[in-house]
């Protein structure tokens, strides 16, 4: 199997998900969860998506779908569409499945999802976070990851405006 093609396979739909899900929990795997809209990757999403799989064995990110995006960042994003996203998000070593969901927040994909860690930036307080009753009901962790300063989509949309 060619590289492109295993990038590619990382991408999975819900029902692909369960499956893999089912495989890792078998083998003992500890399953870490994030979500995000991803548009323009940059060196703090990849910082923070490493640190983020580093609390666990598999690392699941939950992508925004573009219409999702639009009702939250507004009409003109995102810059990138849902494919291209995916693309670069699976592209990367510490990603081992991506998932689209269509919704504003991902609670019902975590619901499905049932991360043993679940994973958002410190700009959140643990108990802020869309899934922390979810996930701290059957005992997983909620916990945060420093962001890198000076690293942002919106900031780079700025520079690019000024």
């Amino acid at each position: 199997m060619d590289s492109l093609q295993m990038i590619k396979n990382k991408i999975v739909s819900r029902d692909s998900l369960q499956k893999l899900l089912s495989q890792w929990r078998g083998q003992g795997l500890r399953i870490v969860f994030t979500n995000g809209c991803f548009d323009l990757l940059h060196r703090g999403h990849v910082e923070y998506l490493s640190k983020a799989s580093d609390k666990g064995d598999v690392l699941v990110v939950g992508l925004n779908t573009d219409a999702s995006v639009r009702r939250l960042k507004g009409e003109s994003r995102p810059i990138n569409n849902e494919d291209a996203r995916a693309i670069v998000l699976a592209s990367l070593a510490c990603v081992d499945a991506v998932v689209l969901f269509g919704e504003d927040t991902p609670y019902e994909l975590i619901k499905a999802v049932r991360p043993d860690v679940l994973v958002k930036g410190a700009d959140y307080q643990p108990e802020e976070i869309v899934g922390y009753d979810i996930v701290t009901s059957y005992g997983g962790k909620v916990e945060t990851v420093a962001l890198v300063e000076g690293y942002s989509t919106t900031g780079t949309i700025e520079a690019l405006k000024r």
